[in-house]
């Protein structure tokens, strides 16, 4: 059984900077990407950050040179550094993760959420 933990999130104020990690851990066999969602109420759930396995980086406009994805593979983990945050960046933020768990195939897992809220 695969799991996806996510820690760090909070409030912090505009300009302000955060950090998100999400470790992986049950039956795993390897694992693709690794990606940061945020989702607002109202709006649908959006990629903000993924990494892939060979290390392939890409962004969402909105956050390219502010956010930092880092991926530890041996640890099978990966962080979200946000810097000059913006209210705009307020959401709940997922990790996901396509992982073969050695049976199953590859398949995609989702954290539980972790709340970021931007404001003075």
């Amino acid at each position: 059984q695969v799991q996806l933990q996510e820690s760090g999130g909070g409030l912090a104020q505009p300009g302000g900077s955060l950090t998100l990690s999400c470790a992986a851990s049950g039956s795993i066999l390897s694992i693709a990407s690794m990606a940061w969602y945020r989702q607002s109420p109202g709006w649908s759930r959006e990629l903000v950050a993924q990494v892939g396995s060979a290390g392939a980086i890409r962004y969402a406009d909105s956050v390219k040179d502010r956010f930092t994805i880092s991926r530890d593979s041996a640890k099978n983990t990966v962080s979200l550094q946000m810097n000059n945050l913006k209210p705009e960046d307020t959401a709940l933020y997922y990790c996901n993760a396509d992982i073969h768990d050695g049976s199953s195939g590859f398949k995609y897992y989702w954290g539980q959420g972790t709340q970021v809220t931007v404001s003075s």
